[in-house]
């Protein structure tokens, strides 16, 4: 190949091998000059573009452990939000139990509103396929909030259905409801014809009728108050149960506790006797609430 360089142009020859004719080019010497500005301009893109390219390929392996670890993270959260709507249901279902518990109890009317709302909208929400990340995370912050409310209420019923059955375990542990001694029931609580005068009168318990000396027991939980004589009731005693309930004994042969004692339901406390008016061994058992006698029998549950 020769070149010939004139003023203005610039020719090339094309020399083949063998018989064929020679070839020749011209080309101005501003397009030439144009075309070498142009290439020597691109030279810095080419190096960007190769350098960007292998550092894009250089990339590639991170970009992918990037883009598996979001899946994880959308599995993740998504683990998390049906969590949370199991959490939801489940409190609400234990609100709705604690309603239901305390209008057993008293404690509520079926008609009141207690202001049980569960979670509100956002079970629905939190599983919503449309929702971007950002969105359903700031959702499951919502959510947990709520359950933390919702769980302070919880721990407030448990606490008042605690105590309302605390004191009603303290009720049952103080009502008087076993036989104080073993025997026959001699003489019922209400009307009856006096053995002694043989006048009709108010017999304010039951005689429990049985031989000299039987043990006898508390009937509930409770303080003795008094011991003491009574010239009809002879030997006799009294236990404060509390709630207004106090039960009294007579006729006792021997009291086998002090005043000021505090016993518990079964605990022996004296035996049976025939002291003060009676016709013979047996015991008059009383039970009185707020200062009112009332029948012994509407107490035991055996």
């Amino acid at each position: 190949m020769i070149k010939m360089f004139h003023l203005k142009k610039t020719t090339i020859f094309l020399i083949p091998d063998g018989k064929n004719r020679v070839k020749k080019i011209r080309f101005s010497n501003f397009l030439l000059n144009s075309m070498a500005f142009i290439f020597i301009a691109s030279i810095p893109c080419l190096i960007w573009f190769i350098y960007d390219y292998t550092s894009m390929r250089g990339q590639r392996p991170h970009i992918t452990l990037l883009e598996s670890e979001n899946n994880q993270q959308k599995q993740q959260i998504k683990h998390f939000a049906q969590r949370i709507t199991r959490i939801s249901k489940t409190i609400k279902d234990l609100q709705e139990f604690d309603r239901k518990l305390k209008i057993m109890v008293n404690l509520e009317d079926a008609g009141e509103d207690t202001g049980y709302q569960g979670m509100g909208g956002s079970s629905p929400n939190l599983l919503d396929p449309k929702l971007n990340l950002k969105k359903q995370v700031r959702l499951m912050h919502n959510a947990l909030d709520s359950i933390e409310n919702d769980i302070a209420l919880e721990e407030h019923d448990k606490l008042e259905l605690l105590k309302f059955f605390g004191n009603q375990k303290n009720l049952l542990a103080a009502t008087p409801s076993i036989w104080p001694v073993k025997g026959w029931l001699s003489s019922r609580f209400g009307n009856r014809i006096s053995p002694f005068t043989g006048k009709k009168e108010f017999h304010k318990g039951i005689d429990i009728a049985t031989r000299m000396g039987t043990p006898i027991i508390a009937p509930a939980d409770g303080i003795i108050s008094y011991i003491g004589w009574d010239h009809g009731y002879g030997r006799m005693m009294t236990i404060k149960h509390g709630y207004g309930l106090v039960s009294r004994y007579a006729h006792i042969k021997k009291t086998l506790i002090k005043k000021g004692q505090y016993v518990k339901r079964g605990e022996t406390i004296a035996l049976v006797g025939n002291s003060g008016r009676s016709t013979g061994p047996h015991l008059h058992y009383e039970v009185h609430l707020n200062k009112v006698a009332l029948n012994p029998l509407h107490y035991i549950l055996d």
